[in-house]
């Protein structure tokens, strides 16, 4: 069912697998003619393109709803903790969302911009290295190859092929010399991203003191809702990081569970003895 669940949609529909969903389902079938459809050119190029886009996407989301979940609930149990109202659990839960969600979304989208001007100055620099210094660079590029194993004729072609062709050329320092690409993610939507999950995510472990503070008879379970939707809802997104990591989904799924258990239960504690302290 697993193999069939990549080429197939829920509905049972044939799609149109990407790239690496393609290469996948071809290895353990191991079949050669579809793997070899996979590396096709136009195929390949495509899909290393969309899968960057998408994997990035899907990074910033799983990242934004893992911090949103984590860090509220945080807010949650130390409110607990402190035996605080519905109403200031409340209070404190959104403005945690706000706040962090907006510093996190911010920062992510300086840092994606930040890495495009970077690649954007490096690729600048190159291009001008190349026009007015092609010999240091033919020599660059020389040494690259040398590193790889080329010797003699061998290496002399491959340095007249990646050179006679400016744009090729000055892709090749980019990638080969300085180890940079160019992020094809724009900033904003990271941003976006992230922000639209730590919000949705985190608001999660606030919805039963919602009810709590507009019904003051779901008080008592207010807490004990929380946890149970939290602990769901960090299984959910941790499973959720298998599309990234290839890990077992419910080893991802244990181990998000267990870091956002162990910062709820020092924050519980933390509320626990102040209010003790204060009180």
């Amino acid at each position: 069912m697993e193999e069939r669940g990549d080429l197939y949609s829920k509905r049972g529909r044939r799609r149109i697998p990407d790239r690496f969903s393609l290469a996948r389902f071809a290895y353990r079938r191991r079949d050669v003619s579809m793997a070899e459809a996979a590396h096709a050119h136009e195929h390949l190029e495509r899909s290393l393109r969309e899968n960057g886009m998408r994997g990035q996407y899907l990074a910033d989301a799983v990242l934004g709803a893992t911090d949103g979940i984590v860090t509220t609930f945080a807010v949650v149990a130390g409110a607990a903790g402190a035996y605080l109202s519905p109403g200031i659990v409340v209070i404190m839960g959104f403005a945690n969302l706000l706040a962090d969600g907006f510093s996190m979304s911010v920062g992510n989208y300086l840092g994606t911009r930040s890495q495009q001007e970077y690649w954007r100055e490096e690729r600048r620099r190159e291009s001008w290295e190349i026009e007015n210094l092609p010999e240091a660079e033919r020599e660059e590029v020389r040494r690259l190859y040398r590193r790889k194993g080329f010797e003699g004729e061998a290496l002399e072609r491959a340095v007249e092929t990646i050179t006679s062709d400016k744009g090729r050329w000055l892709e090749e320092m980019m990638r080969e010399e300085l180890g940079i690409q160019e992020e094809g993610v724009a900033p904003i939507t990271s941003g976006l991203v992230t922000f639209t999950a730590f919000f949705l995510a985190g608001f999660l472990p606030l919805g039963s003191y919602v009810m709590a503070f507009w019904k003051p008879s779901v008080a008592p379970l207010a807490f004990p809702l929380s946890v149970e939707v939290t602990a769901a809802a960090l299984f959910g997104v941790g499973a959720a990081r298998r599309f990234m990591t290839r890990r077992s989904w419910w080893r991802s799924g244990l181990e998000i569970l267990a870091v956002g258990g162990l910062a709820a239960a020092c924050a519980f504690l933390v509320g626990y003895f102040l209010r003790g302290l204060l009180g």
